[in-house]
């Protein structure tokens, strides 16, 4: 089933009851003048078990314990944002699969050739998607970029992941004078962030969800970054976050400041449609199967990580 994304903007007090996630307005609770058929009429409820990401996006929003709880335990990715209404915080279970133990063991002794084995397929398939996204929406030359994904090698030693990102960034904006791929960079940097965020929350709730650890990395070894396996994860998926981006600066829309009609197109992210194992699916059901493959590995079951392609 397609889990449902929920962003809140504005002023809310959002609880639980009866399995239901209920949406009150504050405006329309604190005025007494309102008849009460109509303040009933203003409540909206969700049933938890359709919800897979909630984003609070606003500071007087309250949230009771008892909907967090229900969240949580039905694997609901729960992003706070930040003052500058950025995605700052991620909740996520302790413990979201029945063999979560088992897992975490295997994943902790993960030799090292496995792991590299695993991020050259990673990188493969992240080049891969980045070639055909390119192509297809600027027409640029990408044989060198299905070269480099052809000729990765255990733990891309050559490095051929940087070499194919900045290709492709020094190619896709055609529009956008001077632009390069930079956090703080000039838009739409700010949109590629935000994207970028919300896809990040969603493979950390399926990591979860597959029983391991988001911490420990196949490639990346921040100890700052208490996200590393998603963050190797997540690659590549980004492809299709940089397609919808550009997109949205092609449609030719004001994107230097994130408003909320540009937010909700982002905020579709977890049900863009990815090709996965020759099928069409939503991206969180396609990050599950990926997941789910990632722990197969891990557990010595099969070899391969099962990525999207970009159709």
């Amino acid at each position: 089933m397609i889990k449902r994304t929920l962003y809140f903007g504005n002023p809310a007090y959002i609880s639980l009851k009866k399995e239901q996630l209920i949406i009150q307005l504050p405006e329309v609770e604190k005025h007494t003048d309102i008849p009460e058929s109509f303040k009933k009429e203003a409540v909206a409820s969700i049933p938890i078990e359709d919800i897979g990401v909630v984003v609070l996006d606003h500071k007087q929003i309250t949230v009771t314990h008892g909907l967090l709880e229900k969240l949580l335990e039905n694997n609901c990715a729960v992003i706070t944002c930040d003052s500058s209404r950025m995605p700052f915080g991620l909740l996520l279970p302790l413990a979201g699969n029945t063999t979560q133990a088992e897992r975490f063991r295997y994943q902790i002794d993960a030799s090292v050739p496995l792991k590299k084995q695993l991020w050259q397929q990673t990188v493969q398939a992240k080049i891969s998607n980045q070639a055909t996204v390119l192509h297809k929406l600027t027409g640029a030359v990408v044989k060198n970029m299905q070269v480099w994904a052809n000729d990765v090698k255990s733990g891309d030693p050559d490095n051929y992941e940087a070499r194919a990102a900045v290709y492709f960034w020094n190619n896709f904006f055609p529009t956008v004078p001077k632009f390069s791929r930079n956090r703080d960079g000039i838009p739409p940097n700010n949109l590629l962030n935000y994207g970028y965020a919300i896809l990040r929350a969603v493979v950390a709730r399926s990591l979860v969800g597959s029983g391991l650890l988001p911490t420990l990395g196949i490639h990346h070894r921040n100890k700052y970054n208490a996200y590393c396996l998603a963050d190797d994860i997540m690659e590549p998926y980004r492809p299709f976050v940089d397609k919808l981006v550009f997109e949205i600066v092609q449609s030719g829309v004001d994107y230097t400041e994130l408003t909320k009609d540009i937010k909700a197109k982002l905020l579709t992210i977890p049900v863009l449609d990815v090709m996965i194992n020759g099928q069409m699916s939503p991206l969180m059901i396609a990050v599950g199967q990926t997941t789910a493959s990632l722990a197969q590995c891990f557990l010595g079951e099969i070899r391969k990580i099962k990525y999207p392609e970009v159709f």
